[in-house]
């Protein structure tokens, strides 16, 4: 069977449609990425004034700093937590869905609202219900004993943050599963009922392994993104603290860089930030997409 290919009569047509996305790369990745990965061997003076060469010394420093050590315990706590709370419940919702025949288009809806809310909105939300003066859920919480103020217990505030975060991811992981959910082959469940397979062990052998190529793409976008796009909610919450219990590396770059002028010890931790989820991605690839099942 022949394979249609598209044609241009203009040999540069190709090139003149990709140039805008390549400007758009070019401009706003790769031209800061390089210019982030130049700082990160120099010292620049909190005026800018004065830029010295130092190699390696950022990084040296960073690595000998205990608290950017602990930001990095933190981050690996926060990001398992998200990750698997975003995805578990998106899961478990997608399940619910799926099982709907008459409202399943207004269940979904419903669902992915959350995820056209701004990082910094979602922040404040959450922040207003775990408020200790006059949100609800605090005063919800003292029923059942709970001594709730974020403001003074780091292990709350990183639950606040957890929450907020993951409530703001539920609903992109909530579409993927749904998709593949419905794209599981009846036939498959139905001869597995009929074989006298009970809902759970056909959800774990049969739908559970269907859903691993899904599940693998949304374990890398949603690892990416708390260790990227989680900065506004932990701004808008607890800025960090109290006593940097919430303070990720991702935090850490801004408080560094733009309030610490550390422009040095910031751009280095932003490309340490890089590399490890460079490796974390190919971890994935390497080891963990070897259970997957296409």
């Amino acid at each position: 069977m022949q394979t249609k290919r598209s044609t241009y009569q203009n040999r540069w047509l190709p090139f003149l449609l990709l140039a805008p996305q390549l400007a758009i790369t070019l401009v706003f990745f790769i031209w800061p990425a390089s210019q982030a990965v130049k700082s990160s061997f120099e010292r620049t003076d909190a005026f800018g004034f004065k830029t010295t060469f130092v190699g390696l010394d950022n990084y040296a420093r960073i690595l000998a700093d205990p608290s950017y050590l602990n930001a990095l315990g933190r981050t690996a706590i926060f990001a398992v937590s998200v990750t698997a709370l975003s995805m578990g419940l998106a899961l478990l919702l997608a399940i619910c869905v799926n099982r709907v025949l008459r409202s399943a288009k207004f269940y979904t809806t419903l669902l992915v609202w959350p995820y056209a809310v701004a990082p910094v909105v979602a922040g404040v939300l959450w922040w207003f219900l775990f408020n200790p003066t006059i949100g609800l859920l605090p005063h919800l919480l003292d029923w059942f004993g709970i001594n709730w103020n974020h403001r003074v217990s780091g292990t709350q505030a990183m639950i606040l943050i957890t929450i907020a975060a993951a409530w703001k991811q539920i609903s992109y992981n909530f579409l993927f599963f749904l998709a593949g959910l419905q794209s599981v082959p009846q036939s498959l469940m139905e001869a597995a009922a009929i074989d006298g397979a009970g809902p759970f062990k056909r959800f774990w052998t049969i739908v559970l392994p269907l859903l691993s190529p899904t599940t693998f793409f949304l374990l890398i976008i949603n690892i990416n993104y708390v260790m990227f796009d989680t900065f506004g909610v932990i701004d808008a919450t607890t800025g960090g603290g109290p006593g940097q219990a919430t303070m990720t590396l991702v935090y850490k770059v801004y408080t560094d860089g733009v309030a610490g002028l550390n422009i040095g010890s910031s751009s280095a931790q932003s490309v340490m930030l890089m590399g490890i989820v460079i490796i974390l991605t190919f971890i994935q690839f390497r080891y963990v997409e070897r259970r997957v099942n296409y």
